[in-house]
């Protein structure tokens, strides 16, 4: 009996229709990264487990992928003491593991290739990552990553930069958004406010998850964490702030009487007097929530939510200033944000806000009438090809009915025919299929009916 053919659970395969709207948001993307300057490269898929453990938090050390060591991987494992742990056994079998994000990449190879790049770097970077997550709706265990980041700068006019990429990004796909900001400093400021300094991983962590899973729940993982009830209370104001960015800051100003906290305000207040500067069409705010459960952002930290479709974010990032210390190359300062391609397309279908027609999709097809036909018609498709219309023949000469069910399936616009009458006189019938119209042209104003289209 055959095989029943299937996909791991949380991967995908893509249909061409979907492939082209794909491309659509890829193309839509890296045009405007182009547009900023930011040159493109790729790392592997695989990268040695020293790299990746320990950047991601405990959390996210338990979502790598791991890879087998080749041949027979339990060979160098004694197997003759007690019963074998996967943990302790993880270390000896597996040395290589799918990378979970495009940034500590970045991060290895802006060390290893330092002496070949310019500082400021500015990269983009568009490839799949995979994480070993329970998949649901919107969360997938391999997706496409769209990174931009600028590193080997500590100004914060490269977060003014993001900021902009951002507006031009979801103007460009007609996405509606909020952009969410806060400062990982006003976070240990805040942390540092409510006593509780050596907390300050375990209060981003649990505040990260307030609009999932509500105030109450996130109390109850502060005390669980050993936050005293008077620090949890203490934090309850902060996390309910009223007002507009502004107002908010002044807010914030006499609480964090602390360096960190005040330097963080500092930095807050430089970029949104950039954001006021740049005349931007979508709205930013300050979010005291917004922590980013990544352990190796410093300062800025960047969210971006769908306005009008309940989706998580489709887009965040931040500022990271040493994580190329971990690899040898220290204080080196760099911010980046990622656009989360598949949530994007989620919404840009929830939304139908994919445009009708898109580059890739074929616009043009001469039906095949037979050998003599073929012939006639091969000079012309090139023609209307070298104009930039992507157009194709139907390779065999069957029943018409079936070749124009396939260009409807296609969703193929114009059908061009030329059958003995129109050989004959030079000519062309064209059908504009939307219209369900169609009209007879000379030959050689084939190419000029269909760019009039």
């Amino acid at each position: 009996m055959a095989q029943k053919p299937s996909i791991p659970k949380g991967t995908r395969d893509f249909l061409p229709e979907v492939m082209v709207r794909r491309n659509y948001i890829f193309d839509t993307i890296k045009a405007v990264f182009k547009r900023y300057g930011f040159l493109p490269i790729e790392t592997p898929s695989m990268e040695n487990l020293s790299t990746l453990l320990g950047k991601y938090g405990e959390e996210g050390d338990k979502l790598l992928f791991r890879i087998l060591n080749s041949g027979d991987f339990m060979s160098g494992v004694d197997q003759s003491g007690e019963p074998l742990e996967s943990l302790k056994l993880a270390g000896k079998i597996t040395e290589k593991g799918l990378r979970y994000d495009l940034t500590v990449p970045f991060a290895r190879f802006v060390t290893m290739y330092r002496d070949q790049i310019a500082f400021p770097f500015k990269r983009y970077q568009i490839q799949p990552v995979w994480r070993a997550d329970r998949p649901q709706k919107g969360r997938y265990r391999e997706f496409c990553q769209c990174d931009v980041d600028i590193i080997g700068s500590n100004s914060i006019l490269n977060e003014a930069e993001l900021v902009n990429i951002v507006n031009d990004i979801f103007n460009d796909l007609k996405i509606s958004v909020v952009l969410k900001i806060n400062n990982r400093k006003v976070l240990a400021g805040i942390a540092e406010y409510i006593g509780k300094s050596d907390a300050l991983v375990d209060i981003t962590v649990a505040i990260d998850k307030l609009d999932k899973i509500g105030i109450e729940a996130v109390n109850a993982e502060l005390a669980e964490k050993g936050l005293e009830p008077e620090a949890i209370e203490k934090l309850q104001p902060i996390l309910f702030m009223k007002g507009d960015t502004r107002e908010k800051l002044a807010q914030l100003k006499p609480l964090l009487n602390n360096e960190v906290g005040q330097k963080g305000i500092e930095e807050l207040e430089t970029l949104f007097d950039y954001i006021d500067n740049m005349e931007l069409d979508i709205e930013t705010e300050l979010d005291l929530t917004l922590a980013r459960g990544l352990n190796y952002y410093t300062g800025a930290i960047f969210e971006v939510k769908a306005k009008d479709f309940p989706m998580g974010s489709i887009s965040g990032g931040g500022r990271y200033d040493n994580l190329t210390g971990i690899f040898g190359l220290p204080n080196v300062s760099g911010v980046g944000i990622s656009f989360g391609a598949d949530r994007i397309y989620d919404v840009l279908e929830g939304l139908k806000l994919f445009p009708e027609t898109m580059s890739e999709s074929t616009q043009v097809i001469f039906l095949n009438f037979g050998k003599n036909e073929e012939k006639y018609c091969l000079k012309y498709l090139n023609q209307v090809r070298k104009h930039g219309i992507n157009a194709e023949i139907y390779p065999d000469a069957t029943k018409i009915q079936k070749q124009m069910k396939y260009a409807d399936q296609r969703g193929i616009p114009v059908v061009v025919i030329a059958g003995e009458t129109e050989m004959a006189e030079q000519k062309f019938t064209v059908k504009f299929m939307k219209e369900g119209r169609q009209e007879t042209v000379n030959a050689n104003q084939l190419v000029e009916t269909i760019l009039k289209k």
